[in-house]
């Protein structure tokens, strides 16, 4: 038999209104009631209806993750982060992959959330950098929270990933270890990822007495950095370490080198970014910049249904990210 409100009322004490407050997270309720309420629901693993639930306060209970990445990777883990958290407050993910730099981005996502009706987005970097795309959905009155590698304006909150500092990191490590041929595969000179990842690194190496000896631009993909890398290893004196500005393009980077006979990391030391699942599944496993996305994306989930639900919420939240030691860096050769 199907457990209902009215159960749950009945096993609280309370009346049928005073469980559609708590299951609406109403402020009406005090502690105490709340808590008879919650240990009931549990008790008997009740689970509201999302049509009524949506009747009854006029929301959908939709959330919609608006991206314009094709790493796979890093939307598996956002998306696994954003869906723990919402499927732990009652709703759903809407996932909408938009243009990010051609015309149209800022009507493409306002008419995704006209026809989906979600109450709320999580906007995804590129195309939470989109000029104009704050400002249309604060306008049509959707709350919108932005995971960015630099501070914005204009959207409700937005959540910044340090990745300038990251890949600062990567450039410390590769002189202590003794590199001075030190040669970069950057992303797309259009995202300004990219941007933040190829500032940080030249800064810091600037910053050391060093320079770089060779850069190719990538696109974040497999087969760049493959390329990328099958030109940085003509290059005479030959780098003795690349940072490859993702760990997808590090993969390729691995792959080149195998190809020539460079051994890793006793010839080449390679350095990729994200931290992904991938690292580890490497031979050898990748030095990387672990970035936190799934903890990132259910923190920027719960910061927006606490938006949605008129909780109290921050607007700027930053995090750090760590170079993680692996097995494909090491001291540079000698000669």
């Amino acid at each position: 038999m199907d457990i209902t409100i009215n159960d749950v009322a009945e096993r609280a004490g309370v009346s049928i209104r005073t469980v559609s407050r708590v299951l609406n997270r109403s402020t009406k309720v005090n502690a105490l009631t709340r808590e008879r309420v919650e240990e009931a629901i549990a008790a008997l693993g009740f689970r509201p209806s999302a049509r009524a639930r949506g009747l009854a306060t006029g929301r959908s209970f939709l959330i919609g993750m608006v991206h314009n990445d094709q790493n796979a990777l890093v939307l598996d883990a956002v998306q696994r982060g954003m869906v723990h958290e919402a499927t732990r407050r009652g709703y759903e993910i809407v996932i909408h992959p938009a243009p990010a730099s051609h015309q149209g981005p800022v009507e493409n996502v306002l008419d995704f959330v006209g026809r989906s009706r979600v109450d709320g987005v999580v906007v995804l970097s590129p195309v939470s950098t989109v000029a104009g795309l704050p400002e249309a959905l604060a306008a049509a009155d959707v709350p919108a929270i932005a995971l960015s590698p630099t501070p914005l304006t204009g959207f409700a909150g937005f959540l910044v990933s340090n990745e300038r500092a990251g890949a600062a990191d990567v450039a410390r490590h590769l002189v202590g270890l003794g590199h001075r041929r030190i040669a970069l595969v950057s992303g797309p000179s259009s995202a300004r990822s990219a941007q933040e990842r190829r500032a940080g690194f030249v800064a810091a190496l600037m910053e050391a007495g060093c320079g770089l000896i060779g850069e190719v631009e990538g696109d974040y993909g497999f087969a760049s950095g493959v390329a990328a890398a099958e030109r940085l290893l003509t290059l005479d004196p030959m780098p003795t370490a690349i940072f490859a500005a993702n760990d997808i393009m590090a993969a390729g980077v691995l792959k080149a080198a195998a190809a020539r006979g460079i051994a890793v990391p006793q010839d080449l030391s390679v350095v990729g970014f994200d931290g992904s699942v991938l690292a580890q599944m490497l031979t050898p496993a990748l030095t990387t910049v672990h970035r936190p996305l799934g903890e990132m994306a259910q923190l920027a989930t719960a910061w927006l249904i606490n938006m949605i639900e008129d909780m109290p919420t921050e607007t700027e939240l930053h995090r750090t990210l760590t170079l993680v030691p692996g097995e494909s860096s090491g001291p540079a050769p000698r000669g």
